[in-house]
């Protein structure tokens, strides 16, 4: 824990405050009731190995994808809108001279700490850095673009129409496939988390798992069924 966390740009109070703000977002309050999926209490049924639930394949394959292709479609957009931007400055009002600057400059700066994000959380399965990228997008990323595409004042030439379209394209499936997959990875954190507390109520010794290696365990007989007098 201690050494993943030291390859993260996130300060630790951020990152406790996504994985709060994921874990309630995603994940049942009901579910500190019960056991995981596939898992029943201590008197039930055969529970899903922990070393299955820790190995399981959470990162997002068309998200990734999506991520590589903006990043290599990114400096174009730059290039189109710096273009663009310098053609049209002088017709622009003043005030709009500014926005637009400033707007450019901010989806510049965010981008790159999106993407960066965005492959972190994903490839590496980090809740936190998986919810900052979803934040970025949809509160900062999203309402800015809208704003290049919509606002009349802006004098949108079809060239920006154009890429800005497309990048707004990958920010919308983008934002749909990381909803997907952080809602799956704090389901999945979820049940780690409570198949650990149920092992430490069933007396699960430390270096037990350890020595027994990574193997399902089933509840001894007495604790599936009740003993019955002959």
């Amino acid at each position: 824990g201690a050494a993943m966390a030291a390859h993260t740009p996130l300060p630790p109070n951020l990152r406790r405050g996504l994985v709060a703000f994921s874990g309630s977002l995603f994940i049942d309050n009901k579910t500190q009731d019960r056991a995981p999926s596939g898992q029943r209490g201590p008197a039930g049924a055969e529970q899903p190995c922990p070393p299955c639930l820790a190995h399981e394949l959470l990162a997002s394959l068309p998200l990734q994808m999506m991520l590589y292709f903006n990043a290599c479609y990114f400096p174009v957009w730059c290039l189109a809108e710096g273009m663009m931007l310098q053609l049209k400055y002088h017709l622009l009002p003043g005030h709009y001279q500014f926005l637009l600057v400033t707007t450019f400059l901010i989806l510049l700066l965010v981008e790159g700490s999106r993407l960066y994000l965005g492959y972190m959380g994903n490839l590496q399965e980090k809740v936190p850095e998986l919810a900052g990228f979803l934040l970025l997008s949809f509160l900062i990323q999203l309402p800015l673009l809208l704003f290049l595409l919509t606002d009349s004042q802006v004098l949108c030439l079809p060239l920006e129409l154009a890429v800005h379209s497309l990048l707004l394209a990958f920010l919308l499936a983008e934002i749909t496939a990381a909803f997907l997959a952080l809602r799956t990875m704090s389901k999945q954190l979820a049940a780690q988390f409570y198949l650990r507390r149920w092992e430490e109520g069933g007396r699960v010794l430390p270096g037990q798992a350890a020595r027994e290696g990574p193997r399902c365990r089933t509840p001894p007989a007495h604790a599936v069924s009740p003993s019955r007098e002959y």
